[in-house]
């Protein structure tokens, strides 16, 4: 009888432990989906990667399958955590109290191992999540955020408490003897415990409808997308944009919640809405962005026309100090980076709220990013909610690493066309050319804020070189598009290459150079096949 006893109160327990955190999940993600608050599961990955050294970083990615493997292993294994603590919390104090339900000084002890454990959990929380508690999904700025952010992380935790609290006293409510003997007692006992169970699963299909509206929007379909291959167009539509993102869910932001804070080193803090910012005197400027991790051919980098309103505008609203060294901008999603004073007051650098015509688009920065020219597309922080000038060499989230320290994007050229594929390290043409027969060749360079002066193209592997046609060449923010016609005279086996020379007149390095920690520098190679004509 005693064993018997003591299962059903380590049932209880569980019972308790499984009830409330439940509920702790319901109140994680109704707080992340309308009010924006990044529960544990998903911030304590944000809060951890900036302190993983490069090699650590992309050995994880190796070992997880990528960085969409790494990020659904975070998840899980928060949310896994989670689950665990709050069943452990209810088995002991279904321990510590018993099953009598009545007695008040078990009762009490009870109560005081909760209240103190939880309030150990929620200060704990705070003082390890604290570099990402200025996160809001919703758009909520830093200052704000910080407080919504602590506020219903303590009241998730209290729901949990008091969840855990209620379901035990209910199921350790004893029957009176007078009424009821041992065997009625004990199917009451089970009784309690289905409706507990029961009404688990009951609380348990809103947090999954919930998650299940969360899950159809994670980043994995889109994160990792590139532009490139015969069909590239100068200016690239919206829906084909390079998408890369260290979000397991991307934001979604209100614009009427929205807000951007402009201060730090400042005389004169600013703080815009979403319609005060768009009421601005705006311009519309032609700018390509590139992904630090972008290889040699490869296609994370797009361009775009963007719109929007001068930094340089808002920091003098703001009148900054003489001091001034950085501004540090941070987005919805916790991220956040840093560039030099003198690039923020650069007229180039906007505040955008529009792309090629159309407001920005979620995975993109809705309602308000920043574009950086010439430095890389991470400098380019998007959902934007504050910017502070700082007087010394702050680092930003990718920075802590190890990335950097120069972030302009070295200048570099590359084939599109005719389309090519990379297997084992090498690219090569799909289909093999014709001796005799002519060959369009069309490629793109790059030179970040410099502009390209010029493209070359060799079929010789870099021995001899001969000018490229520029079939668009942009502006001094943006890529340019080369051609060259090619009629190889002979069969036989043929490496492509190119080489651009930038506005100042420095020609493209030969040097191979990895993407880490500034980005790849080197020539792009292709292997072409020539068969003797028929």
């Amino acid at each position: 009888m005693k064993a018997l006893r003591g299962w059903s109160i380590v049932i209880d327990g569980l019972l308790s432990g499984i009830a409330a955190t439940v509920v702790l999940i319901l109140m994680s993600v109704v707080g992340r989906w309308w009010l924006g608050v990044s529960p544990p599961p998903e911030a304590l990955p944000d809060r951890f990667a900036p302190t993983l050294d490069i090699d650590t970083f992309f050995s994880l990615f190796e070992r997880f399958g990528g960085y969409n493997g790494l990020k659904r292993f975070g998840i899980r294994s928060g949310t896994i955590g989670l689950v665990s603590v709050g069943l452990l919390i209810g088995l002991v104090y279904t321990i510590l109290v018993g099953r009598d339900a009545d007695n008040r000084a078990k009762t009490r002890r009870g109560m005081f191992f909760v209240a103190i454990t939880l309030l150990v959990v929620w200060v704990g929380t705070l003082a390890i999540l604290a570099p990402v508690l200025p996160a809001n999904y919703r758009g909520l700025p830093p200052s704000q955020a910080v407080v919504v952010s602590s506020v219903w992380l303590l009241i998730a935790y209290l729901s949990y408490g008091l969840t855990l609290i209620g379901s035990h006293r209910f199921l350790s409510r004893s029957s009176r003897p007078a009424d009821t003997g041992a065997e009625r007692e004990e199917a009451a006992i089970g009784r309690r415990q289905l409706v507990v169970a029961a009404g688990s699963a009951a609380l348990a299909l809103p947090a999954v409808a919930i998650f299940r509206r969360l899950s159809a929007q994670t980043t994995f379909s889109y994160d990792g997308t590139t532009y490139s291959g015969p069909g590239v167009e100068p200016i690239t539509p919206n829906d084909k944009f390079y998408t890369v993102t260290k979000n397991v869910v991307d934001p979604d932001i209100a614009s009427s919640v929205w807000r951007l804070e402009v201060n730090g080193l400042v005389a004169n803090p600013k703080r815009y809405a979403f319609t005060d910012l768009t009421e601005l005197a705006a311009v519309d400027q032609e700018t390509t962005l590139m992904c630090i991790s972008n290889r040699i051919g490869s296609g994370l980098f797009s361009n775009a026309i963007w719109r929007g309103v001068p930094l340089r505008t808002l920091l003098q609203a703001a009148n900054p100090g003489s001091a001034a060294m950085e501004v540090r901008l941070y987005g919805a999603d916790g991220y956040s980076d840093t560039f030099a004073f003198e690039k923020a007051m650069d007229p180039a650098t906007l505040v955008a709220f529009a792309m090629n015509g159309e407001p920005l688009p979620r995975i993109h920065g809705f309602p308000v990013r920043v574009i950086v020219p010439g430095l890389f597309g991470e400098k380019n922080v998007k959902w934007v909610t504050q910017i502070e000038v700082v007087d010394h060499d702050a680092k930003g989230f990718y920075e802590q690493q190890g990335w950097g320290p120069s972030f302009e994007v070295p200048t570099r050229s590359d084939l599109f066309s005719p389309r090519w594929v990379r297997a084992g390290g090498d690219d090569g043409f799909v289909e093999p050319f014709t001796a005799g027969q002519s060959v369009d060749l069309r490629g793109r360079a790059f030179a970040g804020a410099r502009g390209v002066r010029s493209v070359e193209v060799s079929t010789d592997d870099g021995k001899n070189w001969r000018p490229a046609t520029i079939d668009y060449p942009g502006t001094d923010l943006t890529w340019t598009f080369w051609s060259f016609s090619w009629r190889p005279s002979q069969a036989g086996d043929f490496i492509i290459t190119s080489r651009a020379t930038d506005g100042t007149g420095a020609l493209q390095t030969d040097a191979v150079r990895g993407i880490v920690p500034e980005g790849a520098t080197g020539r792009h190679r292709v292997s072409a096949t020539v068969v003797a004509a028929d």
